[in-house]
């Protein structure tokens, strides 16, 4: 299933999810700038993910880098911005323009800023958790933007989804309820995870795991009381 948009509208301009997919989508271009210069451009876009992605080994100690490296907590960070090719961040900034501009709406655009990094912390030191002697560097927004799902199919379950279901030669677009859009994302992100274990690299499935418990959880501490105004 491939959601294309929601029949949720938002009351606010979504000022916070347009600059993160600017953000995202100009560092991508710029990782790929690196690519089309052939071996070299190819070790230098290797290196730069080396060097600003999240290496599990080097947050825990396990390994260490060059001491000319940025900080392993500060990487936490870069890599949430950073995808490792056009189908990636194509499908994280799908996910978050569609779904994010409601949990700005909801939260404000400063907490919701402050919702976003901190689900993609909580989606990173998950990953770091089942893997902590990897040395594999994990880059995507895949943590953050799963938080954002979590609190989306809390406070819109049955908002209604345009999806596009391809099976074989067959596909067809249909709308179905968020709760079902993304109950069936989750439950497949569990079963992946669980048949990941032990795995080298790969789809890192307990970050989006970590990332969608965290958006549950956080939008109970962040979300506005009744009657408050959001920022």
């Amino acid at each position: 299933m491939f959601p294309l948009k929601d029949d949720n509208p938002s009351h606010t301009t979504p000022v916070v999810t347009i600059a993160f997919i600017v953000v995202n989508v100009l560092v991508f271009l710029y990782q790929f700038s690196l690519e089309v210069g052939g071996r070299e451009g190819a070790r230098a876009a290797e290196s730069f993910i080396r060097e600003f992605g999240l290496v599990p080994c080097r947050l825990t100690g396990a390994c260490h880098g060059s001491p000319d490296l940025p900080s392993p907590v500060l990487t936490i960070f870069t890599s949430m911005f950073m995808h490792g090719g056009w189908f990636h961040v194509g499908g994280n900034m799908l996910y978050l323009g569609i779904f994010g501009n409601n949990i700005e709406d909801t939260l404000g655009h400063v907490r919701y800023l402050l919702f976003y990094l901190a689900s993609g912390v909580a989606a990173a030191l998950a990953q770091v958790a089942m893997g902590p002697t990897s040395d594999v560097p994990m880059v995507g927004a895949s943590g953050a933007v799963s938080g954002v799902l979590g609190a989306y199919l809390l406070l819109f379950p049955h908002a209604h989804v345009t999806t596009l279901i391809i099976l074989g030669f067959f596909f067809r677009v249909v709308k179905i309820p968020a709760l079902v859009v993304l109950g069936f994302w989750i439950v497949l992100q569990v079963l992946n995870g669980l048949g990941s274990f032990g795995a080298r690299g790969g789809v890192a499935f307990f970050a989006h795991i970590g990332g969608f418990l965290a958006g549950v959880g956080l939008l109970f501490v962040l979300r506005p009381r009744a009657g408050a105004r959001a920022p």
